[in-house]
């Protein structure tokens, strides 16, 4: 039996180097469905460690197909979320645009796939006419630019097609849904992350450290979005070169006014 796997049934947690060969497995179709269902169900059920995070983004990253940007330029920046919050219009996808719009320093490469609500950043961008399906040359170009692109998940992790059957037959969360903020194919250097739920912010907050992230921000709303949001007061976790600091952002001492949810459906 596979190792990785023998330790996850005896109860262990994995090191990241043991978690990133396991997804190496996993990504170059080297386990079959029944394999790849239980490691990530056993995965799922305890929980996954910020070391096992780290592993598997690494093993992400090593297979993505990238966006060639050279040195020197804009900084990139990835406005992404994880999915799996109640249903909304597609906030990261409009303040990638509306951020891009307002700076000449940063560029916006976002990553971001279709949903299961109908309201992914790729269905939001082709409704607006955009080529979601550009190679990544013309991302490159794009950013350069206008400072702002699309990233569409399918095209730039190719490798996942040896977990899609596994994890359709799941039918429910497991660690790849925390993957696609950790791996963008623009290498971005800085990120505002929406997670799920209010455990992940510490969480990905400190994964984001263990792989070298420059700045980040990690937020969850107590109304259970996934962005960083005026219909609630947020969780936040600030990272900036190898540490992490937290706080509680209410819009309202902005000087912004309260929305609910049903205002952004």
């Amino acid at each position: 039996m596979n190792p990785h796997l023998m330790t996850l049934v005896g109860g262990e947690a994995l090191s990241d180097v043991e978690t990133e060969a396991l997804f190496g497995e996993i990504l170059t179709g080297a386990l079959d469905d029944a394999q790849i269902g239980a490691a990530l169900a056993m995965l799922q059920l305890r929980g996954p460690t910020v070391e096992e995070v780290v592993g598997a983004a690494r093993s992400m990253r090593a297979h993505v197909t990238p966006i060639p940007i050279g040195p020197g330029g804009r900084v990139v920046v990835d406005t992404c979320g994880t999915g799996g919050a109640p249903k909304t219009f597609n906030v990261s996808t409009l303040s990638a645009i509306v951020a891009a719009s307002a700076s000449d320093r940063l560029a916006f490469a976002k990553h971001g796939n279709r949903s299961r609500t109908g309201r992914g950043s790729a269905e939001v961008l082709q409704a607006l006419g955009v080529n979601i399906d550009a190679s990544p040359e013309r991302q490159a170009a794009c950013l350069d630019a206008c400072g702002v692109c699309f990233c569409f998940a399918v095209h730039h992790h190719p490798a996942m097609k040896h977990a899609i059957g596994a994890r359709r037959s799941l039918g429910f969360p497991t660690l790849f849904n925390l993957l696609g903020p950790l791996t963008n194919p623009a290498r971005a250097s800085r990120q505002v992350i929406g997670v799920y739920a209010p455990h992940l912010v510490e969480m990905l907050a400190n994964a984001q450290v263990g792989l070298g992230a420059e700045r980040a921000i990690i937020a969850h709303s107590e109304d259970g979005l996934d962005e960083l949001s005026t219909t609630a007061p947020n969780k936040v976790a600030h990272v900036r070169d190898g540490s992490v600091s937290f706080q509680t952002l209410d819009a309202t001492t902005l000087g912004l006014a309260r929305a609910t949810v049903e205002d952004l459906r």
